[in-house]
């Protein structure tokens, strides 16, 4: 195991790795913006290290200011977290450049997935099912209307290096080809320095069905069951549940075979997450996060095993030490993502500072914050501060307890997302399992 590790981030996900280092007896070494000079993470780090300005650009997103304080602090590995450089294949490059573990999949295997085409390629060889599509860019308008006019409308021409909506732009008939044609390549350019695009047919109301994986460097590959994060707002998740409610037993197994078989087949290593989308019966491979996700928190609480400790230990080159069949879920899991946001106000970012701060507490309920009373959400950074977790028997119990965690948090200083999960969590669309990614956008009405 690692000595000392450095972690390339800020807020809840530094704050996590910091307790995993601390249980595994590895020195974490935090950074620090100007902003983040008394933040949580900082306080809890063995050392920490100023790395430039406020603004992300001139310090979590600077390389070289990482490298510089990662050899200053004599760390073995760097872990990013997740946002900021956690998918930036040129980082991790520059990381094992300097000799430096970096904890995450290898830089070719991150950019295979960070091109949408050529992940759908390794997918099909691993017979793992797509959206019809196709799987290479397209060049022209033509070749859109030329796939519409074999598949129907709508389509989809999505950004090929894209991913969180950008770059998507959904066709509904020939004469909006060519503007939305230029649109997503436009939209690839300036948020993936990749202007190419492809095209596959638009599922009106899906699910989004992720599943977890673990992959260590001796060929063993896991999957810790599906979560399903269809609450979501212009394609960002809010709330994510696991299992999913909707997925009968046969498909479910099939869906986590199809995870293990596509990673397998990309030579994918440490923790990473297969998403689908779900409709009708069936599920479609939509793209590949390689990194730890938001929500992984559900997937421990229900399995019981620590994906953030399992990412340093594979990248220090342990053998997974757990079978498949030894990962046994047991009950139902719920996130909530708490957000610094005014929901009735399209989800307008409030930063601010937290007069009081007051989590909930009690049976199956877990908190992962950055924050503590008294402490700052910053205007520069997401404006997620904190995470709700509930457990329980099943997903009645879990929303059960999930409204009385909500009830009983109480925070002043920032609005926040709680008003918004708890109108969720007692519509009766959510409740019965019946919302789609559709659900918030299109058919609840924020309170």
């Amino acid at each position: 195991m690692f000595d000392r590790v450095l972690i390339a981030n800020r807020g809840e996900i530094a704050v996590r790795v910091i307790q995993a280092c601390r249980e595994l007896d590895v020195d974490a070494v935090a950074i620090y913006s100007d902003t983040d000079e008394n933040a949580k993470h900082v306080r809890l780090a063995d050392e920490a290290y100023h790395v430039g300005a406020s603004v992300a650009r001139k310090s979590y997103l600077n390389q070289e200011a990482i490298i510089d304080v990662a050899r200053e602090a004599g760390v073995d590995a760097i872990h990013p977290g997740y946002g900021f450089l956690a998918e930036s294949t040129e980082f991790a490059a520059n990381v094992a450049a300097n000799d430096f573990i970096w904890v995450g999949p290898p830089s070719d295997v991150m950019n295979d997935f960070g091109e949408k085409t050529r992940a759908r390629k390794i997918m099909r060889r691993a017979d793992v099912p797509i959206v019809p599509g196709t799987t290479d860019p397209v060049e022209s308008a033509d070749e859109i209307r030329e796939f519409a006019a074999e598949h129907g409308y709508p389509v989809a021409i999505k950004a090929d290096g894209g991913g969180g909506g950008r770059g998507l732009k959904v066709v509904r008939s020939d004469n909006e080809v060519e503007e939305q044609f230029q649109n997503a390549q436009r939209e690839g350019e300036a948020y993936f320095d990749n202007s190419n695009v492809y095209v596959e047919r638009f599922l009106e109301n899906p699910r989004h069905i992720e599943v977890q994986v673990l992959a260590d460097h001796h060929g063993n590959v896991r999957h810790l069951t599906e979560r399903d994060c269809s609450t979501q707002r212009r394609q960002q998740k809010l709330i994510e549940e696991t299992p999913s409610p909707v997925l009968d037993e046969d498909t479910r197994a099939e869906v986590w075979d199809a995870a293990r078989r596509g990673v397998a087949e990309a030579g994918y290593i440490n923790a990473g997450t297969v998403e689908f989308l779900y409709e009708d019966g069936s599920f479609y491979f939509l793209e590949v996060n390689a990194r730890i996700q938001v929500e992984h928190t559900i997937t421990e609480v229900v399995t019981g095993i620590d994906l953030v400790k399992w990412q340093l230990r594979i990248a220090a080159g342990e053998e997974l030490s757990f079978a498949q069949n030894d990962v046994e879920p047991r009950g139902a899991a719920i996130e909530f993502r708490i957000n610094a946001e005014e929901p009735s106000e399209e989800f307008a970012p409030m930063p601010g500072k937290l007069e009081t701060y007051r989590p909930p507490h009690g049976i199956g309920t877990r908190i992962d914050d950055g924050v503590d009373e008294g402490d700052s959400i910053a205007p520069f950074y997401d404006s997620m501060f904190a995470k709700f977790v509930v457990h329980g028997e099943n997903r009645d119990e879990a929303i059960r307890r999930g409204l009385r965690a909500l009830h009983e948090a109480d925070i002043h200083g920032v609005p926040t997302t709680i008003p918004f999960h708890v109108q969720v969590l007692t519509d009766e669309t959510f409740v019965e399992a019946e919302h789609t990614t559709k659900y918030v956008d299109e058919e609840l009405t924020i309170e």
